[in-house]
C-alpha cells in the first residue's frame, strides 16, 4: 500500500469496515429496542418510531443538509470521507434492519446486554472511522462549526448537552424512564471503548517536523485537523540553511492524520514524535489540575 491509490483504497476500506461495525451496533442492538444513544443516531431512533421510515434512511436525510454545510464551511477534502461514511452507513442499517434481522431474529432480548453491545460496537466503529480522519457526520460537523466560532467552549460538553437532550427527549417520547437509563450506559460504553482506542493516556504526542514545506504542512493541520502549530527557528549545522520547524502537540486520535498529511507534502520530512506524559494549557489540562 505504498502507492498513493492504494493508500486511498486502504483508507477507504477501513472506513467501510467501521461503517459496518457501526451500523450492526445501532440496527441489531440499540434500535430495536428504541434506545437512544444521543446525537443524530438517537434523534433518528426517536422519529423512526414514530413514522413507518427505517432508522438509516431518517439519520441519511438529517445528515444531508449537515454536510452540505459541512461542505461549504470545511471544504471536500474534509468532508469526502465523512459523505462516504454517512452514506454508507445508512445503507448498512437499512440493509441490516431489512434483511437480516427478519431472517436471522435479534440477538438478544435483555435491554442491557443491547445496550452495552451496541454501544461497544458504535465505540469500534467511530475509533475506526476517526483513526481515518473521517466522522460520522451529524453533530461531529456541527460541533466543529460551533467551535470555531466559540473555541472556548469545549468539544467534550457539547456533544454532553446534545446527547443529554435526546436521551431526556426518548424518555418523553417513550414514557419509559428505564429505556433512557439504558441509553445511558450505552453512551458510557461508547466513550469508554472510544477512549481505550483513541485516548490510551492522559497524555499526547510531541512532532517536530523538519521539512521544505513547512507552510503547506502547517496550513493543512490547521485547516483539516483543527489543532495550534508552532514555528520554530531552525538552522543546520552543517549546512547553515536556515528553515523553519513544525511543531505540534497532539491528541493521539489525531497523529495519523498529521503523519498522513506529512507524507503526502513532503516524503523526505524528518518527523519526531516523542510522547508528552503531561500537557497543561488551553484544550488540555488546566495549569491547577494537579492541585484540585
Amino acid at each position: 500500500m505504498k502507492t498513493k491509490a492504494g493508500k486511498v483504497l486502504w483508507t477507504f476500506f477501513i472506513l467501510t469496515v467501521g461503517s459496518f461495525i457501526y451500523s450492526v451496533g445501532i440496527a441489531m442492538f440499540l434500535d430495536p429496542y428504541n434506545l437512544a444513544p444521543g446525537g443524530v443516531t438517537g434523534l433518528s431512533i426517536i422519529i423512526s418510531s414514530w413514522t413507518c421510515i427505517k432508522t438509516g434512511t431518517i439519520i441519511y436525510l438529517i445528515n444531508v443538509p449537515i454536510m452540505i454545510f459541512g461542505l461549504i464551511k470545511f471544504g471536500w477534502k474534509f468532508m469526502v470521507s465523512t459523505v462516504y461514511v454517512a452514506t454508507v452507513s445508512s445503507l448498512m442499517m437499512n440493509g441490516i434492519t431489512g434483511y437480516i434481522i427478519p431472517r436471522t431474529g435479534l440477538l438478544t432480548s435483555d435491554l442491557l446486554i443491547s445496550g452495552v453491545t451496541g454501544g461497544a460496537l458504535l465505540g469500534f466503529g467511530l475509533a475506526l472511522i476517526l483513526q481515518r480522519g473521517a466522522t460520522t457526520g451529524g453533530t461531529d460537523v456541527i460541533v466543529k462549526a460551533i467551535r470555531q466560532k466559540v473555541p472556548q467552549l469545549k468539544t467534550g460538553k457539547l456533544f454532553m448537552i446534545s446527547d443529554t437532550a435526546v436521551v431526556l427527549l426518548s424518555m418523553v417520547a417513550f414514557k419509559n424512564v428505564e429505556l433512557g437509563l439504558y441509553a445511558i450506559a450505552s453512551i458510557i460504553v461508547t466513550n469508554t471503548v472510544l477512549d481505550m482506542f483513541l485516548y490510551k493516556n492522559d497524555g499526547a504526542n510531541l512532532l517536530y517536523i523538519v521539512t521544505d514545506k513547512a507552510e503547506n504542512v502547517a496550513n493543512r493541520v490547521l485547516k483539516e485537523v483543527d489543532i495550534g502549530v508552532t514555528y520554530l527557528n531552525g538552522e543546520g549545522a552543517y549546512t547553515g540553511e536556515r528553515k523553519k520547524v513544525v511543531m505540534i502537540v497532539a491528541k493521539p486520535n489525531v497523529y495519523a492524520k498529521i503523519r498522513a498529511i506529512v507524507r503526502e507534502e513532503d516524503e523526505k520530512a524528518f518527523l519526531i514524535v516523542s510522547g508528552a506524559s503531561n500537557v497543561f494549557g488551553y484544550g488540555y489540562k488546566d495549569h491547577y489540575m494537579e492541585e484540585l
